[in-house]
């Protein structure tokens, strides 16, 4: 059975940090590329960022670049995403994501299984 954890979340000040978790389980870990994605309240889900299966290649949205890192740990099969200057828009259940694939991508539907999400606001 396929098991992915999220934990990390919480309440932070815009300008703040956060490290999300990833815990996986039931699969290869190693075969598959992973991603996060998250749903702010009263929107669609978003994809964020993602990371190719062996590690070497990451990607991610726009609004995120340079401000969320996102990393991998194959030996402990879990996935992670350093998140820096934290702005409010950045609110949201944050999910992480199992690909179908070694390739990373920005389509919803190439990602065969979530997690139940980590809650993280941003606010003063």
């Amino acid at each position: 059975e396929v098991r992915l954890v999220e934990s990390g979340g919480g309440l932070v000040q815009p300008g703040g940090s956060l490290r999300l978790s990833c815990a996986a389980s039931g699969f290869t870990f190693t075969n598959y590329a992973m991603s996060w994605v998250r749903q702010a309240p009263g929107k669609g889900v978003e994809w964020v960022s993602g990371i190719k299966s062996g590690g070497g290649s990451t990607s991610y949205r726009d609004s995120v670049q340079g401000r969320f890192t996102i990393s991998r740990d194959n030996a402990k099969n879990t996935l992670y995403m350093q998140m820096n200057s934290l702005q409010t828009e950045d609110t949201a259940v944050y999910y992480c994501a199992k690909s179908t694939t070694v390739q990373v991508g920005r389509r919803l539907n190439e990602y065969d299984y979530w997690g139940q999400g980590t809650q993280v606001t941003v606010s003063s």
